[in-house]
């Protein structure tokens, strides 16, 4: 037997006690993250349920102080700004992934300097990229508009999808695509045909998160699409937004704007989780088919 294997050998006791420590304390550490997700969702659950009525979703917000009302305008304007930012980011971050899986192995230096950018804007706090677009749309046009918000969330969709679109194309088997390229076929229609259709459910998957992303994105708003009490579907004016309204009626002294926060909150909730299990559902289907 060896010496240091012995049991006068205190390595193996300090490493066992090392062990349990760690171990203990992640078991702690998962308990009480897991105890706040809880809390926090059946507090919303609980408190958005009371307020919870069909009035929600067939009447406009109230003025201040007025008892009734609903969120319908603040939920089509949330599902039109989200409609903006699918329609402008989706087809940029795919087209941007593409290049990044298929085309930039051929040139590793720029992959790699778009790789980084992309990080970084990955990481930006999405309150700057608001003010972008604030300098970008509204200080120029002298206006709040629903067309500012929406291309604020699509700079904050882009970098996801951008790096679900690489992801998932490198993890297609280069026997696919020598496959294809040695029956004639040009590179572009394989990457189409072949590297998008092996790739599609992780890419969904990654637009779907995005999506349940922005859908609790408030500071962005704040600098372009800005709120509006009224039914507006225009994309050249304000325009309200569930998040935004959110923030202003939780804020607000008036109990009945107060209690519609809470809806409006256990509505987003609701929706975002279908949107996670949508994608954990997409996801798993992808995997058990490969």
């Amino acid at each position: 037997m060896n010496g240091l294997d012995g049991p006068d050998n205190p390595l193996p006791r300090r490493r066992r006690r090392l062990d349990r420590v760690m171990m203990t304390s992640m078991t702690l550490l998962t308990v009480l993250g897991v105890f706040w997700v809880v809390w926090i969702l059946l507090t919303t659950l609980e408190r958005g349920f009371e307020a919870f009525s069909p009035d929600l979703f067939l009447k406009d917000t109230p003025p201040p102080g007025v008892a009734g009302g609903g969120l319908r305008n603040a939920f089509v304007g949330s599902l039109e700004l989200l409609a903006v930012a699918l329609a402008i980011g989706t087809p940029v971050g795919l087209l941007a992934g593409t290049w990044l899986g298929e085309f930039a192995r051929r040139h590793p230096m720029a992959g790699a300097v778009v790789r980084f950018l992309n990080d970084i804007l990955l990481s930006a706090p999405s309150i700057v990229i608001g003010l972008f677009a604030y300098t970008l749309l509204v200080a120029p046009l002298k206006h709040f508009s629903a067309l500012a918000g929406g291309v604020a969330l699509a700079l904050i969709m882009i970098p996801v999808v951008v790096r679900t679109t690489d992801e998932m194309l490198r993890l297609v088997p280069d026997a696919l695509r020598e496959a294809a390229v040695a029956l004639g076929i040009p590179y572009w229609r394989m990457v189409v045909h072949i590297s998008w259709k092996a790739a599609s459910r992780g890419i969904l998957t990654g637009i779907l998160l995005a999506l349940a992303r922005l859908s609790g994105e408030t500071a962005p708003l704040l600098f372009t699409a800005l709120n509006s009490p009224y039914f507006s579907t225009a994309l050249d004016k304000p325009i309200a937004s569930l998040p935004v309204v959110i923030f202003q009626f939780a804020m607000s002294p008036y109990p009945d704007w107060q209690k519609l926060a809470w809806a409006g909150a256990f509505v987003a909730m609701v929706f975002i989780l279908a949107l996670g299990l949508l994608a954990r559902w997409l996801q798993a289907r992808g995997t058990s088919s490969t």
